[in-house]
């Protein structure tokens, strides 16, 4: 890790460095080109201009041509980035409209249990799915126990958050009754309480 981050550190600098010379270079080669004539005689400059203006043109050309193409990997990048997580609402919309039993109930127990973060069975179908759809997202710690198998941590997807609100998981408005909690423990994900007995029989 500390590697990763020693070569981290040196290519930025690597990059911030070749930034500046090439700014630099713009710099210097527009002030040679559009520098009023008596200002470049009063410096001596003028047939330093006169007899590599092409160089410094060229010179002039390259820099200006990477800024561009600066601008235009930074405009492509956004545009990724935004086309992507348009995709990524658009899926969560979808998904949130056809949840079926199995991934309501997983999704309730972020609620139920008041955590922002639940180690899950990876090979759960209605975790892979929610997944998928983008919805939960894999944090790591992963895992492996003899019983229960794979699992990780998870949590809910930010893009996710605002569209699961208690009419869609269908948990009460507030206390709730007797019946309804009777009724949400019965519906719990069978794999919940095999989790906490798995964890005496990792492998």
């Amino acid at each position: 890790m500390m590697k990763i981050k020693v070569g981290s550190i040196k290519l930025f600098n690597s990059k911030r460095l070749f930034v500046s010379a090439m700014t630099w270079v713009v710099v210097t080669c527009t002030s040679l080109l559009f520098a009023p004539k008596d200002l470049l005689a009063f410096l001596s400059l003028d047939h330093l201009v006169n007899q590599y203006g092409q160089f410094i043109g060229l010179g002039l050309i390259m820099g200006v041509a990477y800024f561009l193409s600066q601008i235009f990997a930074f405009v492509v990048d956004e545009s990724i980035v935004f086309f992507r997580q348009k995709r990524t609402v658009e899926t969560i919309e979808a998904k949130v409209k056809l949840l079926d039993p199995a991934e309501r109930a997983l999704l309730r127990e972020f609620f139920l249990q008041g955590q922002t973060i639940l180690t899950l069975p990876q090979n759960e179908l209605a975790v892979k799915n929610l997944v998928h759809s983008s919805i939960l997202e894999m944090l790591g710690n992963e895992r492996h126990y003899a019983i229960q198998g794979p699992t990780a941590e998870y949590k809910i997807s930010m893009p996710a958050r605002n569209y699961l609100n208690r009419d869609v998981l269908r948990l009460p408005a507030g206390e709730p009754s007797a019946e309804e909690m009777t009724y949400l423990i019965k519906t719990r994900p069978h794999f919940i309480n095999g989790l906490v007995q798995s964890r005496k029989h990792a492998a």
